[in-house]
């Protein structure tokens, strides 16, 4: 606790970027409470270092609470516009497409595998569909394909 309030602006600033970097990596940029957080804890460092702000806990951490409070209401609105304006079309991976003959019946009840590139992968159809017919993957989840028949 000591090389905390030792180092305050530096403390602060360390920590306002690992919030940052938690919150755009591991977070995806999706709550905004940590880059609020950390955005303030990076100010509030700058403002201990230039000695704008007394070098003491108590102060650091009400410039803190009170800063994130201002960045909470000046910037949430134009994130959150950003945040809504992303593309709802979902992106298309290589399995996508993929053809191929198969080797057992496929229903919407019966559980049939596909082994392709080293996984094996369930089959989901909304129809039957027998054994021996040519078919294309038209959508791919985790250890599963959406399949349909190719005409």
């Amino acid at each position: 606790m000591d090389f905390f309030t030792n180092n305050l602006a530096q403390s602060f600033f360390v920590v306002g970027l690992i919030l940052l970097v938690i919150e755009v990596a591991v977070l995806g940029f999706s709550t905004f409470v940590l880059f609020f957080v950390g955005l303030a804890a990076l100010v509030t460092g700058v403002l201990l270092y230039s000695n704008l702000l007394p070098n003491s806990v108590l102060s650091a951490m009400l410039s803190t609470g009170v800063l994130t409070l201002l960045a909470a209401a000046v910037l949430w609105r134009p994130l959150k516009k950003m945040q809504s304006g992303v593309s709802p079309k979902k992106a298309q991976g290589d399995l996508v497409g993929h053809r191929f003959i198969l080797q057992e019946d496929v229903s919407p009840t019966q559980l049939s595998m596909y082994h392709y590139s080293g996984v094996n992968w369930k089959l989901l159809s909304v129809t039957f569909i027998s054994a021996g017919t040519r078919v294309e993957v038209t959508d791919a989840e985790v250890g599963a394909f959406h399949i349909k028949v190719v005409e």
